[in-house]
């Protein structure tokens, strides 16, 4: 008899329809019963695991529809004598506030006493147990919970899928602890998401998610010298494969509304299957993926969502899509930025942009960065340019403040649609990211001062959430409150030089946090508030931590000019 391996997930959702996704240990037809009706799809296969994806549709806007997930006729979702709450469906609502959660970067380790104190507690978890003591307060539920890059780490692998590993081959050798391949991508995947709390609430609140470096390996695609020295590596090419390949099926799929997913050539091939005989998808995927890593440009790994009248999210890929010939260097490619530039318009009360590297990094990061890619790019000759590369790799001097021609044009994107030249202007623009293992809120104006006053109306931030799980080491915690003073106007003498001006000016307004923590967002109108919350050990009860509010959004005040 078939059984679950991981899942149920819910993932794409809006008005009437949702997407479930699963991954089983046989070939099975999945069905899931909601609301007095059926819907069923067969497995398919890639490299011995097996999934499907059950598309609900028909259903009315703003439903709460408890379900049961069936394997070849055997229930199996929810598990019996589970303490947990009934997992539901829910549809948008379009009538109702929006509400969001977000966050990224969290290690899959225990939840006891010693890796709490190596790693602090899991906000996730201790969200999602706070959520389940009160399921009837759809208050503590999202409509959609962001995960912004680091959902696995292949390279910083814990005792679990090391024990995997040394089962399998040989760890003295290449690549050593770090995953080699997707069979060892699919066991960190059931690793990160099988904890029975976070597990539930994966089941009943719907998700989207971006990869970021970790989810393939550390300082993923940060220059040209080194994708040539990982191309060198003969481990490699099993990696990227498996990890773009992974990605797609654990991932990406679920990120995608079901006319995009009609359009997916590889849907189109488990769509198109027939015969009694389960689809192996496996060697389809693999060239698939080893094909979208030489030529990123032949996939779009972003994706959009929108969210009725109040908001508009736009995911951006900061990672496979980046254009690293030296004078070319962008955040993402010429095909990405149009895409980009369509996705960021007004005629919304709130655009949302989530990328995993913050856009506005606090001010004392950018201009590091921004000095080191001028360096690495020849801004002193060929001794700046080794010593801008080696510190580009040493210090992960890797966000958008290194990649200054993508960074202005999106700024003056921002400003555009600020301004009221992309539509009616919003009441805000706000970048979500995470990354940098600290969370803060920067709230930015225009640099010029013709166009402060025609973007007076809109508010834009950048609020951050890092790290959900894998707390940023203590000896760095001084440098970031110190990187996070001041005001980012890399205009002056000495950047001047190197540096071109920036279309914003900012400043972290709330923050450095450095714990654990899962952030969330509330639309409501012109009306947006945000908060971000921890979860905190009591009477040494490390099963069952609880949630605390650590901050809020401070109500809008004028920046400073």
């Amino acid at each position: 008899m078939p059984a679950l391996v991981l899942g149920p997930l819910l993932r794409h959702c809006d008005e009437t329809s949702a997407t479930l996704w699963v991954e089983v240990d046989s070939a099975c037809t999945v069905s899931v019963t909601a609301g007095g009706r059926s819907w069923s799809a067969p497995t398919f296969a890639v490299h011995g695991h097996h999934y499907a994806l059950v598309a609900l549709d028909g259903l009315a806007p703003g439903s709460v529809l408890p379900y049961v997930l069936e394997l070849d006729g055997d229930a199996a979702w929810p598990e019996p004598g589970s303490d947990l709450p009934a997992p539901c469906v829910r549809t948008l609502d379009h009538d109702r506030p929006v509400h969001l959660a977000f966050g990224s970067c969290r290690v899959s380790v225990p939840h006891d006493a010693e890796h709490h104190a190596a790693y602090g507690v899991d906000a996730l978890r201790s969200w999602a147990l706070d959520a389940a003591a009160a399921p009837e307060d759809r208050r503590r539920l999202p409509d959609l919970l962001l995960f912004l890059g680091d959902q696995v780490y292949a390279d910083e692998t814990s005792e679990e899928i090391r024990s995997f590993i040394a089962a399998r081959r040989d760890p003295e050798q290449a690549p050593w602890w770090e995953l080699q391949d997707y069979q060892e991508y699919a066991e960190l995947y059931r690793i990160a998401w099988s904890e029975p709390a976070n597990r539930w609430l994966l089941s009943t609140v719907q998700t989207a998610m971006i990869f970021d470096d970790h989810d393939v390996r550390d300082d993923w695609n940060t220059s040209v010298r080194w994708r040539e020295d990982m191309a060198r590596k003969a481990w490699w090419h099993d990696r990227i494969v498996g990890a773009l390949a992974s990605y797609w099926v654990y991932q990406h799929l679920g990120n995608l509304s079901p006319a995009e997913r009609a359009q997916d050539p590889l849907w189109r091939m488990v769509l198109d299957h027939e015969g009694p005989a389960e689809l192996d998808l496996g060697e389809a995927l693999d060239a698939f993926a080893e094909r979208t890593d030489d030529d990123p440009g032949s996939y779009r790994w972003s994706f959009a969502r929108e969210l009725g009248p109040q908001a508009r999210l736009v995911v951006v890929d900061s990672r496979a899509a980046r254009v690293l010939e030296p004078e070319h260097r962008s955040m993402i490619d010429a095909e990405e930025m149009a895409w980009l530039d369509d996705q960021l318009r007004g005629d919304v009360e709130h655009l949302l942009i989530g990328t995993s590297l913050p856009y506005l990094l606090s001010p004392g990061l950018h201009h590091v960065e921004a000095v080191v890619e001028a360096l690495a790019e020849g801004a002193l000759g060929r001794p700046g340019h080794e010593v801008g590369e080696w510190v580009r790799r040493a210090a992960d001097t890797e966000h958008w403040a290194a990649f200054q021609d993508g960074f202005r044009r999106v700024g003056e994107m921002v400003l555009d649609v600020a301004t009221g030249g992309r539509g009616s202007a919003p009441s805000s623009v706000v970048f979500l990211s995470g990354d940098v293992h600290h969370s803060y809120v920067a709230e930015a104006w225009a640099a010029e001062e013709s166009v402060r006053e025609r973007s007076g109306r809109t508010r834009i931030l950048q609020a951050v959430c890092s790290p959900i799980r894998n707390e940023l080491p203590r000896v760095m915690r001084g440098a970031v409150r110190v990187a996070s003073r001041g005001t980012a106007r890399p205009t002056g003498r000495f950047l001047g030089r190197w540096v071109p001006p920036s279309p914003l000016h900012w400043r972290v307004t709330q923050g450095p946090w450095l714990d654990n923590l899962l952030a969330e967002l509330e639309i409501d109108g012109p009306q947006l508030s945000m908060w971000w919350s921890t979860g905190v050990v009591e009477d040494d009860d490390h099963a069952r931590p609880r949630l605390r509010r650590v901050a809020d959004l401070s109500p809008r005040r004028a920046p400073a000019r």
